[in-house]
C-alpha cells in the first residue's frame, strides 16, 4: 500500500480560548500538526500565536474543511 509522505493539512477553529487568550484567539482558524500520542489523551498539537506548535484540549476547536487557496494563503502566513 502506497503512503502519502504529505497527508492533508488539518485546521480548526478555535471556540474556547478560556486562560489562554494570548495564546488563542476565537473563530481563528489554526494549523494542527500530526500528533496520535496527544490524540489519544484528547489533546491536539496546534500552532498558535507565538508561531510555536503546542497541545490543546481539542474541544476548544472545531476541525473545519479549508480550500486550498485558503490552505496555501494560511501557510504563506505562518
Amino acid at each position: 500500500m502506497k503512503h502519502d509522505k504529505n497527508p492533508a493539512l488539518k485546521f480548526v477553529v478555535c471556540i474556547n480560548n478560556e486562560n489562554y487568550a494570548a495564546s488563542l484567539e476565537l473563530h481563528k482558524i489554526y494549523r494542527v500538526l500530526p500528533d496520535a500520542d496527544a490524540a489519544a489523551d484528547g489533546d491536539l498539537r496546534v500552532i498558535d500565536e507565538s508561531g510555536e506548535d503546542y497541545l490543546y484540549s481539542a474541544d476548544r476547536f472545531v476541525p473545519i474543511v479549508v480550500p486550498e487557496a485558503v490552505q496555501k494563503s494560511l501557510l504563506k502566513a505562518a
